[in-house]
């Protein structure tokens, strides 16, 4: 029996949920460590409609870490791959006192670690976010560490610290040098808003122009609007947002994200040389939403981008069905339209003339390729359920059928 059980794989399978940010974190003050050069804010999205799927085995008979993203092998000597092992290998050798307990995992077994997407990667979807968070999750739970995690999220995507969380999530600046202090914490549960909404218009899968790890940089190092930015305005705007959400103010926490994401696409543009994240049809989107919010006399609708084209649209449940009707009007799907409104359902809704004339301007076709709707959800999650392991026997992926 001891045999069989030597040969036996350890293997931990968890899923984990993409974050928005609505204060937006742009800029490390150290890169090494990922520690940034000011705090965020963030809605972390259900797992029902965008996670990350990932799988950590170890055996004896491993004879190196192997690494699959989406069916591919990629590679494992990734840096901030290794320090994500390196420090969940280091909180287990520390939460065992140094000694070797002999029913816990040997710590110098190889890992093999598959990561699933369950929504396009390339798609600007903050794939790292989840993608790490879960990865860190995953080797935790084969480990036996419950400590402390986001810290460690925190080194393999700054943003990742926010998807350890569910609901609504602050990343921490901290103060220390070493990062021990920069770390996510919970604002509010997820349950805590029932009626917030999501609407995610995916508008290319196309990669970024300039990648958030080098554009960030270049923005510290360029951009005075950007250290004023992290010095002056956020820490108001993280304080004012968090009572916002507490209060469940839609109407402030819309104006808010707007604003922000605005600031942070204006320190891209004063970042030399510029870099441009929003695209024309970015900026269609941004007038379409404020001229629906004028012909309604309120903030129904507001909009946040990261470092891609693609929109996210907060609203609360009663405002979804008419405006992804305008969205359906403003961009005419090309095909027959049965995929373009995906994930949590939407009603029909009829719009007034007036609201047409007033809002719908020039329609341009094709231009949005889908729309996902979602809602705040919770955290990482253990996957109990063995059939839904992405390695078999083996510790090799699976063939997906």
């Amino acid at each position: 029996a001891a045999m069989a059980a030597e040969r036996a794989l350890a293997v931990a399978t968890c899923t984990a949920p993409v974050n928005i940010a609505v204060i937006k974190y742009w800029g490390k003050r150290d890169t090494d460590l990922i520690l940034p050069i000011n705090s965020s804010l963030s809605v972390t999205l259900h797992q029902d409609q965008l996670k990350t799927t990932t799988t950590a085995a170890a055996s004896r008979d491993f004879t190196e870490d192997r690494l699959w993203l989406n069916g591919k092998e990629a590679d494992v000597g990734h840096p901030r791959v290794q320090a994500c092992l390196r420090e969940v290998r280091r909180l287990a050798r520390k939460r065992r006192g140094g000694s070797e307990d002999t029913a816990a995992l040997s710590l110098s077994y190889k890992v093999h670690i598959a990561s699933e997407n369950n929504f396009p990667t390339a798609a600007g979807l903050a794939s790292s976010a989840a993608g790490y968070a879960c990865l860190v999750s995953a080797l935790a739970r084969l480990y036996g560490v419950q400590e402390e995690l986001s810290e460690v999220a925190r080194r393999g995507s700054g943003s990742a610290c926010r998807s350890m969380f569910g609901g609504f999530v602050q990343w921490q600046r901290g103060e220390r040098p070493d990062g021990t202090d920069s770390l996510a914490l919970q604002v509010a549960p997820e349950t805590h808003w029932p009626e917030l909404r999501v609407l995610i218009l995916v508008v290319s899968g196309e990669k970024k122009p300039v990648g958030s790890t080098a554009g960030m940089q270049t923005s510290v190092d360029t951009s005075p609007l950007l250290k004023h930015r992290a010095e002056v305005v956020v820490p108001e705007r993280l304080a004012q947002m968090m009572q916002h959400i507490r209060e469940r103010d839609f109407e402030a926490f819309g104006q808010l994200a707007m604003r922000d994401s605005n600031q942070f696409h204006a320190t891209c543009l004063d970042t030399f040389p510029p870099i441009f994240y929003l695209t024309d049809l970015s900026r269609h989107i941004i007038a379409l939403a404020h001229r629906y919010n004028a012909h309604h006399g309120h903030t129904k609708v507001a909009y946040t981008f990261d470092a891609g084209p693609n929109a996210v649209i907060f609203a609360l449940a009663d405002t979804v069905a008419e405006f992804v009707e305008v969205l359906r009007r403003s961009f005419p799907p090309t095909t027959n339209g049965d995929g373009f409104v995906r994930g949590l359902p939407v009603g029909s809704a009829a719009l007034s003339p007036e609201l047409v004339a007033a809002v719908v301007t020039e329609p341009l076709p094709g231009a949005v390729q889908y729309i996902l709707h979602t809602q705040p959800g919770p955290g990482p999650q253990l996957v109990d359920d063995p059939s839904q392991h992405l390695l078999g026997e083996d510790g090799l992926p699976r063939s997906r059928a």
